[in-house]
């Protein structure tokens, strides 16, 4: 199982957050989802909207094409972005065909 997958255009991420990190980047894998690490705390959701700005910014989009499907109070979370207009340098991300 991989940490992407492509519905039409947009994307869809399996995440592993870990926020209050000393930096913000992309880290690898943890398991079978990317490892995404953020200097915003886990604290009344700010985390997650920090989350959806990096993410915006990473894959030049506005944060409205960025949603959060589901991990809204854990770690572990599955986001999809609409139609990204670039791909940062992640293992095996890869436009779909066609």
């Amino acid at each position: 199982m991989s940490y992407f997958r492509w519905d039409g255009d947009d994307l869809i991420l399996e995440c592993h957050l870990q926020p209050a990190a000393r930096s913000d980047d992309f880290c690898g894998l943890h398991g079978d989802r990317l490892k995404i690490r953020l200097t915003a705390p886990p604290v009344e959701g700010k985390a997650n909207a920090y989350l959806m700005a990096f993410l915006a910014k990473a894959f030049g989009v506005s944060k409205s094409q960025v949603n959060l499907i589901s991990g809204e109070l854990n770690r572990q979370k599955r986001v999809r972005i609409r139609s990204p207009k670039q791909l940062p340098e992640l293992p095996d991300l890869m436009r779909p065909a066609g």
